[in-house]
């Protein structure tokens, strides 16, 4: 970089373009800009440096006219081009290249759904416009393979692993059908074959064709992302071929407006992991978090001080930006962003749906801020452009934003200031009618406003939360770092509420990202795949591995100018256990070393054991000294560093004074509060809250009793004190606190949830996350359960209070209990419920309760998995516990537990007892754990507001609950007219559910009645009481728009009636697996139709277990969901009850012996027609390598899922076998069977029923927004969501 040239780093948001620029001589220039404004300029960034190159240079710069770059030594910049096109799916028309077989892979996807309790399924629309299937195949070579494959040519991988070429690549076809796609104009294209992570020569030949024929973005998965999983390098590589042409030609047009850029000047971009790479460099994949990055990097450089961690606090007008920096970048290698799974290196940023243009909403008594957005146009009530209330009208009217010191770009004409009258206009309406529904207090508008704030700050505490606690932190030991626009308004409040005693509020924090371009280093990041065995006879391989990738990455950074003595480099294995699927990317015991300085020895390599080990550890609790530990990957990053100065200290000038006093609200009430300029403030200079500092880009609301002072460098310090016991009214609900409270009760079940994910040991538990987390009031009602089970949701209380009734008397201080019978509350056997009772130091009897409910992978019985298809008795299905104290007054009974898991063996012939003790015990400790996390945060909670707060607020989030319900079963009175509504379907053998629901339309209650199902059956179809009330739960809380608290209030007004020993209320031994994975999804049929709320959905998990003496193997597979008034029914996906993923193609043929012959969608119109058709069932087929055991345990399979309102009914599913020789093999719904290698089963399964007639005209509704959320705890949200 040549000196005496301006250096500029930019940041080009969705709203605005932020610039820093340093010009010669070191002076500091900064500049906001609006991303779009084409009636003044083409291009923002290109804008703003015209702007300060005139004004630093006094040569004039015509617009329009090529800028010259003989002055610019570089350019950094971080864009929302990437992250834009994918939100509003702009980018380049893409064709998908996939193996045959799997045309449907990345539509169906990991089959789960994101939310819920969305009967409509929406998903964003997939990348691509059309898909090539390709008929090339490769098997991995497996030992104990019986397919007699000698015949096929052998390959070696990259990973050096065999692979047999069964079909190689048809090149004559491939032209043929490459020609074709393009003709239709088509010029991107997405590569990703089965296996070519590790042996990529099939897509480099397509690549080559595809080349020749004039494609001018191919993108190879084995490039883009070399790693296992086909399913997520799938989503990656089409983000790439989607995006990267509008990368370039974002770029193109950039560089178009400067004469000799890229002889002159350094241009480079910010990727997703913190680094820059230069423009040749710079892709769809590694571009979606370009901006936000930049965020992390200039808080973490600029301002860790080696001590304290930090907490990045980036509000911004629709969305919060969360992160954590402790002196290094934490990257997260798997993300959901726009509902695209995306397989790259990216920063841990975390984003919800709260900002300043976040809604405000009053319903059923609770204050609701967001998710939904004002957005730019119209905007916040203040725009006066008839937009809603939204978090800035509420600072508005509290008057802690000041309109003066705003530009006046408002109005209908973009010329007038920020209106505080427009904003009070809608707060006085809005308070008007909450004061109609929370008689008899009253509350001023401002009282109203400030509740919506400190709701919204709750919202943006849970992340937080999330991100400290989740992972084992103290949030009270961070400092909070803020920056955007709206965070120096909340950051007080919000540090308060987390225990944190102090808030640096960066000099740049209206352009933080563009200063963090200017800091960042440039990256150069290779990886391979590897499938290694972590030992000594490997580390030869290893090195020889990083040797490569190490060259390979410093010749990068050579080749743009850097010297080995200004380059890093940080070596990774990416390392796992054996047998599980929980990967951590490990870097060497040196994180960080100079390039010319590296040795990769066997001393070094021999510390990856310890180093994973002790990672392992603090992430999950423990670790696995005797397990093999396999490198799935080896990684180099090369860092060319940053020669930034963060050194800028202010110069000598006397103390600021205030430029006006005005009179803002708090809690305390009205306070004389000064306003200051923060440009006029000194070094050190203390400022005594309340008062607002002010500068060009940001507001700062320094709350009563808090103490703000300017640093040396320009950062605003702000001192929160400790914060205090509330004291609050226990007889009258305050609805603000209400909604606060919801907030923190379901935090807290979140957090049960990951210390029980981080110390578990099982995969269903660890990785699928089958299990749910739920705390319960002194009378063992539900107060918060995470949803994340369906059919775990309500069940708990009735285990509790089953409980509360058995050992009254004999509850004590220091005893757990553990429980799985079905009359006692139980799902099905394997979930275990573990209850711990909290007693306070007066009371003799329990405060509270926690319980944990998770997924045990065998507790015995006659079959291993303990579901089998065919059992007629309890104790045939596994270890049965009614009442049983496994920790009792403190001393957890161990020999007593184990005794009661082998206990099968002695009951039933045929049985035994578990199969995995070890695993059992260590789950169940992991329980008591996460039982022990709420205890310790619910004490939190009681600490912060007293015994008898907390207990107050526990019941009337209740009584909230119970209010959504009765709003929402009187609007179904309306709807349907009043009358008993009844439905009536059986199952497969013939069984009958029947309902019929009666709604009281003035009281908001109902009965629902199930007289008329058929008595208990012989087999294990039974579901419990338990499981027919998560039934329930599940579809009124479908049925009810908006989140409401999932709570024993949801059934307050519900009236249930079961008959005694029915097919929903069976015996004492009656078997109930089926009944918890058939009969639950057939009950919710039966509810939604009575309701007409949705046609049938395919009624049915599909289990499908597999296996012999040296492994087994579960899963359930997708279906066609019900189409209902305005949607059509999603194709291959999870429905109601369930919402289990299923195992990536890959992963399931490196682990079991068996090939995935085609996964896809049906194509034979399994779905019912109508004006909104019914989703298709999809195809699986699973061709055996050696002998197995196969279980099936379906419905659907006789009698077919219902349309709704005229629409036609879906098809049934069916259950194949195909012998090597081609005959074939009728299974029927229900069966065990051998199976030899050669052969191959194939499972349809149903599709939806459609709605309406198919001779109506659908009316088209419009999509919903793509959602914004993204990060690690969104992510892991989503993973336990589809658990």
């Amino acid at each position: 970089m040549a000196d005496g040239c301006f250096e500029f780093a930019i940041d080009r948001g969705g709203t605005f373009t932020d610039v820093h620029c340093r010009c010669p001589g070191g002076k500091v220039r900064t500049l906001k800009l609006l991303s779009e404004d084409p009636a003044n300029y083409r291009d923002a960034p290109t804008e703003a440096i015209r702007r300060i190159l005139e004004e630093e240079t006094g040569l004039r710069m015509p617009r329009g006219r090529p800028i010259d770059s003989s002055v610019i030594g570089s350019i950094r910049m971080g864009t929302t081009v990437a992250t834009n096109a994918l939100l509003e799916r702009k980018g380049e028309p893409t064709a998908l290249v996939i193996t045959k077989g799997f045309k449907d892979l990345l539509y169906i996807g990991n089959q789960s759904r994101p939310n819920l309790f969305d009967l409509s399924v929406t998903l964003p629309d997939n990348l691509y416009e059309t898909v090539i299937e390709v008929e090339e195949r490769v098997y991995l070579r497996q030992n104990g393979c019986q397919l007699g494959l000698e015949d096929y040519k052998r390959r070696q991988g990259v990973t050096k692993d065999d692979i047999f070429e069964i079909k190689p690549v048809p090149t004559e076809e491939v032209i043929r059908q490459l020609e074709e796609v393009f003709k239709t104009g088509i010029r991107s294209l997405a590569i990703v074959l089965m296996h070519s992570y590790m042996y990529p020569d099939h897509e480099i030949q397509i690549e080559a064709i595809a080349s020749r024929i004039g494609f001018t973005q191919i993108s190879l998965s084995s490039k883009v992302m070399p790693m296992v999983r086909i399913v997520p390098r799938g989503y990656t590589v089409c983000v790439d071929a989607y995006l990267t042409p509008a990368i370039k030609k974002y770029l193109d047009n950039f560089q178009s407006g400067f004469k000799d850029l890229d002889k002159n000047t350094e241009v480079l971009f910010m990727q997703s992991d913190g680094g820059l790479a230069p423009v040749q460099d710079f892709s769809g994949s590694r571009a979606i978090l370009s901006g936000p990055a930049g965020g992390v990097i200039g808080y973490g450089v600029s301002l860790f001080d080696k001590k304290t961690p930090l907490i990045g606090f980036d509000m911004g007008g629709t969305s919060t930006d969360v992160s954590r920096y402790s002196g290094t970048l934490e990257h997260v290698f798997e993300t959901t962003t726009a509902g695209v799974t995306i397989q790259a290196p990216q920063l841990d940023i975390n984003t919800v749906a709260a900002g300043g243009g976040s809604r405000l909403f009053f319903r059923s008594g609770l204050f609701i801020v967001g998710p939904e957005s004002a957005g730019a146009h119209p905007g916040p009530a203040c725009y006066k452009k008839g937009g809603p209330l939204t978090i800035t009208d509420a600072n508005l009217v509290l008057n802690r934003l000041i309109p003066d010191f705003f530009p006046n770009i408002f109005g209908p004409n973009c010329d007038e200031a920020l209106s505080r009258e427009a904003s009070l206009q809608e707060f006085q309406k809005l308070t008007a009618r909450i004061n109609s529904e929370i008689a008899p207090r009253k509350m001023t508008v401002e009282e109203v406003a400030l509740g919506f704030v400190k709701v919204a700050n709750e919202s943006m505490c849970r992340p937080i939360r999330a991100l400290t606690q989740g992972k084992g932190y103290d949030t009270s030991k961070h400092t909070l770092a803020c920056f955007g626009g709206a965070g120096g308004q909340h950051a007080c409040a919000i540090a308060s509420s987390l225990g944190m005693s102090k808030i640096i509020v960066h000099k740049y924090a209206g352009i933080l990202s563009a200063y963090g371009m200017a800091l960042a280093d440039v990256v150069a990041e290779s990886q391979l795949p590897a499938n290694l065995h972590l030992n000594p006879e490997n580390f030869a391989t290893i090195r020889t591995t990083l040797q490569k990738l190490l060259k390979d990455t410093t010749d990068k950074l050579k080749s743009q100018s850097f010297r080995d003595d200004n380059i890093e480099v940080e070596m990774y294995l990416h390392l796992r256990y054996e047998k599980t699927d929980c990967a951590l990317m490990v870097p060497a015991h040196d994180a960080a070393q100079l390039a010319s300085a590296v040795e990769i020895t066997d001393v070094m390599l021999g510390k990856f054991p310890e180093s994973f080990s002790e990672r392992y550890t603090t992430e999950f609790g423990f670790s696995l000294p005797n397990r093999t530990v396999i490198v799935d990957d080896i990684r180099v990053r090369a860092l060319g560093k940053s020669r930034a100065d963060v050194s800028e200290v202010l110069g000598d000038k006397p103390d600021g004074m205030p430029v006006r006093k005005i009179e803002s609200f708090f809690e305390q009430g009205k306070m004389e509060t000064p306003v200051y300029m923060v440009e006029s403030l000194s070094a050190d200079q203390q400022i005594d809250g309340p008062a607002i500092i002010i500068d060009k880009l940001n507001t700062m609301v320094v709350e009563p009793n808090c103490l703000a002072r300017v640093d040396s460098r320009g950062h605003v310090i702000i001192e929160v004190p400790v914060k205090t016991r509330q004291e609050m009214d226990t007889d009258q609900v305050d609805s603000v606190q209400l909604s606060i409270f919801s907030h923190r009760f379901m935090s807290i079940a979140e957090q049960m949830g990951r210390v029980l994910q981080k110390t578990a040991i099982s995969t269903n538990i660890k990785e699928r996350l089958d299990f749910s987390c739920a705390m319960f009031g002194r009378d063992g009602g539900l107060v918060a359960n995470a949803p994340h089970i369906p059919v775990h949701l309500g069940a708990m209380q009735e285990t509790v209070k089953f409980q509360m009734k058995a050992l009254e008397g004999d509850l004590h201080d220091g005893d757990v209990i553990l429980t799985n019978h079905p009359m006692c509350g139980g799902s099905h056997l394997p979930d275990l419920t573990v209850i711990t009772p909290v007693f306070d130091q007066h009371s003799t009897k329990p405060v509270f309760f926690v319980a944990s409910r998770g997924h045990h992978a065998d507790i015995g019985g006659i079959t291993p998995g303990s579901m089998p298809p065919f059992s007629t008795i309890l104790a045939e299905e596994g270890a049965v516990f009614k009442t049983f104290k496994v920790v009792e007054k403190g001393v957890f009974r161990e020999e007593e537990t184990v005794a009661m898991f082998m206990a099968p063996a002695d009951k039933v012939p045929g049985s035994c007892g578990s199969r995995n003790i070890r695993d059992n015990i260590a789950d169940l400790k992991a329980q008591i754990a996460a039982n022990n996390k709420g205890i310790s945060l619910i004490k939190d909670l009681i600490q912060e507001y007293t015994l008898p707060v907390v207990q107050a607020y526990m019941e009337h989030i209740r009584e909230n609950a119970e209010l959504a319900v009765r709003d929402t079963l009187k609007d179904l009175h309306s709807k349907l007219g009043g009358e008993t509504l009844r439905y009536s379907d059986k199952l497969d053998c013939g069984a009958q559910i029947s309902v019929a629901i009666s709604i009281d339309g003035e009281s908001g209650s109902a009965m629902v009645d199930f007289e008329g199902t058929s008595p208990e059956l012989h087999g294990n179809q039974c579901a419990p009481r338990a499981v027919c009330m998560s039934a329930l739960i599940y579809c009124l809380r479908s049925m009810v728009q908006y989140d409401i608290p999932l709570n024993q209030g949801c059934l307050e007004p519900v009236d249930v009636r079961i008959p005694p020993r029915c097919l929903l209320d069976p015996g004492e031994n009656t078997a109930v697996v089926g009944g918890n994975v058939t009969t639950s999804q057939r009950i919710v049929d039966v509810v939604l139709q009575a309701f007409r709320a949705a046609a049938d959905s395919q009624g049915c998990c599909n289990n499908c277990t597999f296996g012999n003496d040296s492994f087994g193997y579960y899963e359930t597979v997708a279906g066609g969901a019900g189409a209902g008034d305005g949607w059509k029914g999603r194709s291959g996906v999870h429905t109601h009850m369930t919402n289990t993923r299923i195992t990536d193609p890959e992963i399931l043929e490196r682990y079991y012996p068996v090939v995935l012959d085609q996964f896809r969608l049906r194509d034979d119109n399994s779905g019912g027609q109508g004006a909104y058709r019914g989703g298709e069932g999809v195809i699986r087929s699973i061709l055996f390598r050696q002998p197995v055991l196969l279980s099936l345990l379906t419905e659907r399979r006789v009698l077919a899922p219902q349309g709704l309102s005229g629409g036609g009914p879906g098809k049934c599913g069916e259950n194949t076998l195909v012998r090597p020789d081609g005959s074939r093999m009728f299974l029927g719904p229900k069966i065990s069977i051998t199976v030899g290698p050669g052969e191959k089963f194939v499972m349809k399964t149903p599709g939806g029923g459609g709605f309406g007639s198919p001779d109506e005209e659908a009316e088209k509704k419009t999509s919903k927004p793509v959602e914004l959320q993204k990060g690690s705890v969104h992510q892991y949200k989503l993973i336990q969501e589809s658990a």
